[in-house]
């Protein structure tokens, strides 16, 4: 293993012992929800993966070295560390070589989770194209198009342009499978009108999805898109709703780059009295379920 990786004993057990694990981010600990809610949605998370039968693996930077499993004290260590960096993948080498500590985002989480071993990776929405401003797009999508992981999530953030963030998935190789629908979810929403590349009705036909890849040396991910619960979403009238009011506050006070994503979904909290953190609680725990799903196949077809 790399001198600047360091896997728990837990999760390095279960890869070598090839039973499933899913890893997990720390951006949504140290830079999405507020405390307490962000150290106890990840917490949730980890309960979810091990009552669907996987092992979680929190994966944050501490210290100058990318943690593979986080425990409950070093989570909770990284969510009270008021100077954690936002850590993506051109932040990696950075945040290493000055022994930084931070929560790592999409990208840079699935990149470690591959480097360790993993398969699977659960997360809440994807980084995409931001609305009005095509030339913003998140690392997340570069990253996707060259980890072959599996990436499960409720689509993208809903606060991006999804059609532009679909075609740019499109281009460059990644596809883009719905779980038990045919549609693109739009993070909150269920529903966003855009249609999926493939439908995966159960997490065997993932498996076979990621066995086809693997035999063609494909390099992309399997972006594998559940939808919110239906009881706990946001309806996608009033998500717009609120997401273009955001949005046009946001350009009102010139909020862009690494704030713009944090200020909006803030916002969105706020617009929507709390409905749209119910929604992504909700959806984070559904996606830890799904990913724990399958990386229980793909172990199995692994053996």
């Amino acid at each position: 293993m790399n001198a600047l990786m360091e896997v728990s004993p837990e999760v390095e057990r279960a890869l070598r012992d090839h039973r499933p694990v899913v890893a997990l981010e720390t951006t949504l600990v140290t830079h999405g929800f507020a405390p307490p809610s962000n150290v106890d949605i990840a917490l949730r998370m980890c309960e979810v993966v091990r009552e669907n039968g996987a092992v979680p693996a929190i994966i944050g930077i501490v210290r100058g070295k990318a943690h593979i499993g986080l425990n409950d004290a070093e989570l909770k260590a990284l969510a009270d560390n008021s100077a954690a960096r936002k850590v993506s993948n051109r932040d990696l080498a950075i945040a290493l070589g000055q022994c930084a500590t931070g929560g790592t985002t999409v990208a840079a989480t699935a990149i470690l989770a591959h480097r360790a071993g993993i398969q699977v990776f659960a997360t809440g929405g994807i980084g995409g194209v931001h609305r009005g401003h095509p030339e913003d797009v998140s690392a997340d999508l570069v990253t996707l198009a060259a980890t072959p992981i599996v990436v499960v999530c409720a689509g993208a953030k809903s606060i991006l342009d999804l059609p532009k963030t679909l075609e740019y998935l499109e281009t460059h190789g990644v596809p883009v499978v719905g779980y038990g629908t045919d549609e693109f979810p739009a993070f909150y929403s269920r529903r966003s009108g855009l249609r999926v590349d493939a439908r995966a009705d159960n997490p065997a036909d993932v498996a076979r999805m990621v066995a086809a890849r693997d035999a063609l040396d494909l390099h992309a991910a399997v972006l594998v898109c559940a939808p919110c619960p239906e009881l706990d979403e946001l309806p996608f009238e009033e998500a717009e709703t609120a997401i273009a009011q955001a949005v046009a506050e946001a350009e009102v006070a010139s909020i862009g780059g690494k704030a713009l994503t944090p200020f909006l979904l803030a916002r969105l909290v706020e617009l929507t009295g709390g409905q749209s953190q119910r929604a992504n609680e909700a959806l984070l725990r559904h996606n830890a379920s799904v990913a724990a799903h399958i990386a229980r196949m793909l172990a199995g077809s692994s053996r």
